[in-house]
């Protein structure tokens, strides 16, 4: 049996290297996105940016190349976040109730994060394009809907098919709901219960 060798200066010097490049980044971007949401997108300059993080317009720079580079990294890190709320959701041993507890987190996910949500699926930035690297990526941190959907169909509860198709299809449900409970045309969770529930039994193994 072997042990880890121990860091050394230069390893730990290293680590903690990284440790603060990435504290960094995550309160970078937690300036930007709170500067969307309560100034608008014309409020996301490298300097204002900078101004209001306390760093230097080099540091910005740096880090994320442009503007374009700084609104790219906002739209993959809100896809990151949804993917580690829905990670925490607990395991269940009925693939169908895990499939259930994921649709209630996505959900709550897009509520908790408003400034991330209209990245993500508002176009918040106008002009902003996501490269289809960053969609891959994005569409990435939600596979464990086709994962946990794929246990379902084995399980019997869905009919047998590609597991993306019946995450695209909920997924689609899901953002139709939360995009009018959002702009105030639904007062609750109601209809997303409902739309999300329809296309579940849509896919069905039961149906008749």
């Amino acid at each position: 049996m072997t042990s880890s060798a121990p860091l050394g200066l230069q390893g730990a010097y290293l680590q903690g290297e990284r440790a603060g490049h990435d504290e960094l980044r995550s309160r970078l971007l937690d300036v930007a996105v709170n500067l969307l949401v309560t100034d608008g997108p014309e409020s996301l300059t490298i300097r204002r940016i900078a101004t209001e993080a306390a760093c230097t317009t080099t540091v910005i720079y740096t880090m994320f190349g442009n503007r374009e580079g700084l609104a790219e990294a906002l739209y993959l890190e809100g896809f990151e976040r949804f993917r580690h709320l829905l990670e925490r959701v607990p395991q269940r041993r009925d693939p169908l109730e895990h499939l259930g507890g994921l649709v209630l987190a996505y959900r709550q996910a897009c509520l908790a994060e408003p400034g991330y949500y209209s990245l993500m699926f508002e176009r918040a930035i106008p002009g902003f394009e996501p490269s289809e690297r960053a969609r891959t990526l994005a569409r990435a941190a939600l596979n464990i809907f086709d994962r946990v959907i794929s246990e379902c169909i084995s399980a019997g509860y869905l009919n047998p098919t590609q597991p993306r198709k019946i995450a695209d299809a909920l997924w689609a449900a899901a953002q139709g709901a939360i995009s009018l409970e959002q702009a105030g045309h639904l007062r609750d969770g109601a209809t997303y219960d409902a739309v999300t529930q329809a296309t579940i039994s849509y896919f069905s193994a039961d149906k008749d």
